[in-house]
């Protein structure tokens, strides 16, 4: 018998092990090890073919379809890694199941879809790739080694956005349209997720709080002026994009990490960064206050954007009063305005209502739930890693992603994307830092 498994009587238990390293992680056997490298470097290579478009500037790439190619080789390589060990195909968590009942609510609102075929398109193409990207996040980030290379990817690959945002405000590269108004747009990144200037701020602001959880996890010199060199150059890009919602998302999460900062050493930081923005002012871009002055007084926009978003906010809404329980479909909300306010063909710019109209007050409570679990979990996360050196980085990639989700509860209120990857990247990752938290044993973080 071996003596280190021999109980004395009378003898106390064994200490239980620290919540981030579970009996598992002690034995010889795989029950914590993480799963095969292969789906997780597919996966990261999707993410930055969907990010960056390399097809668009390589023509000699488009016929591949690398990113329909990278998906199915990537779904296959993980359902053949978990059935060859035996491991089930899903993370069983909250948000897990939340999302598959509000997908499974979709799929009941065809059969009273205002278009039923545009419906289904919407479910096959977008939503189910948003899906299946939350789906394997969720289930292959299962290292917090990993957690930082997925950061670490999110962030390199919005250097080439945030750098064609600048560029484009320089060059004078505007939005079709754009030259006629009064506010001069900039052309967004070729990209679907980053074309249009307002998607670029919601990207960049999204994957910002990543880095700055990198820099914070870092200490070497010349990896924090690389990603505080990253940062600094995605908020200047999301203040050139002169989105309103951008700014707002920005400025909440910088708020948030200042007040998080003012009780920890890195609090002169913060407040360096209080003082930036603060010296930053007078050299705002022409016309950016006088823009976002438009946020207060929708009346005094030149454009009439403000005006016709607020007026899709109206008929949206009272088309969840007359239509509480059955919407008019997945995707369909378009159409719904256009019989509630006239024809306009365009989609509400609001996350909530935009689930409201297609699914019901249903779908609207699947989807907070799921969004608000997902900060609620995360946070938890946050406040068990505290103060422990061996993971302070779960603790702040954790933290990142709380407010990265809290980011998105505002932009939401200003973007139609209920079915877009912006949101379910954040969920699978979200879930992935509670398994992280409870199935590894990898808990050290680089200090180069």
């Amino acid at each position: 018998m071996d003596p280190q498994t021999l109980e004395l009587p009378g003898s106390p238990a064994p200490a239980a092990p620290p919540w981030w390293r579970p009996v598992a992680c002690a034995a010889s056997g795989d029950a914590g090890a993480p799963g095969s490298a292969v789906p997780f470097v597919g996966l990261m290579v999707f993410v930055v073919v969907s990010l960056i478009a390399p097809q668009n500037y390589v023509p000699a790439l488009a016929p591949l379809r690398i990113a329909l190619l990278t998906a199915v080789a990537t779904l296959t390589a993980l359902v053949a890694d978990r059935l060859r060990h035996g491991r089930p195909l899903l993370v069983p968590s909250r948000e897990t199941w939340l999302a598959a009942a509000l997908a499974g609510w979709a799929v009941v609102s065809v059969a009273f879809s205002y278009w039923p075929g545009g419906s289904v398109a919407l479910l096959l193409d977008t939503y189910a790739k948003t899906l299946a990207v939350f789906w394997l996040l969720s289930v292959v980030v299962d290292t917090p080694a990993r957690l930082r290379v997925v950061a670490w990817t999110l962030s390199l690959a919005a250097v080439p956005i945030a750098v064609t945002g600048v560029r484009n405000f320089l060059a004078g590269t505007l939005v079709a349209g754009a030259a006629q108004l009064p506010v001069k747009r900039i052309l967004g990144y070729d990209a679907p997720l980053t074309e249009n200037p307002n998607d670029l701020a919601l990207m960049l602001n999204l994957i910002l709080p990543l880095t700055v959880a990198l820099w914070l996890i870092h200490r070497g010199r010349v990896t924090r002026l690389l990603l505080g060199g990253v940062a600094l150059l995605a908020v200047v890009a999301v203040i050139l994009t002169f989105s309103r919602a951008g700014f707002l998302t920005l400025a909440t999460m910088t708020a948030i990490y200042c007040w998080r900062l003012r009780k920890r050493p890195e609090r002169r930081w913060a407040m360096a960064v209080v003082v930036l923005a603060l010296v930053a002012v007078p050299f705002l871009p022409s016309g950016y206050l006088a823009r976002l002055g438009t946020i207060a007084s929708i009346d005094s926009d030149p454009t009439g954007s403000a005006q016709a978003r607020w007026g899709d906010t109206v008929a949206a809404a009272s088309f969840v009063v007359h239509h509480p329980i059955v919407g008019a479909g997945v995707g369909m909300n378009m159409l719904a305005l256009n019989e509630e306010r006239g024809p306009a063909w365009k989609m509400v710019h609001n996350v909530y209502l935009q689930l409201a109209v297609d699914l019901g007050l249903p779908g609207l409570i699947l989807f907070l739930l799921l969004l608000f679990g997902s900060i609620a979990s995360v946070a938890r996360i946050r406040r068990r890693a505290a103060g422990d050196p061996a993971t302070r980085a779960v603790f702040h990639l954790a933290e990142a992603l709380e407010i990265s989700l809290i980011g998105f509860a505002v932009a939401a209120l200003f973007y139609p994307v209920a079915y877009n990857f912006y949101f379910y990247e954040l969920a699978g990752l979200a879930v992935a830092v509670q398994a992280v938290g409870g199935t590894t044993c990898d808990t050290s973080a680089s200090d180069s």
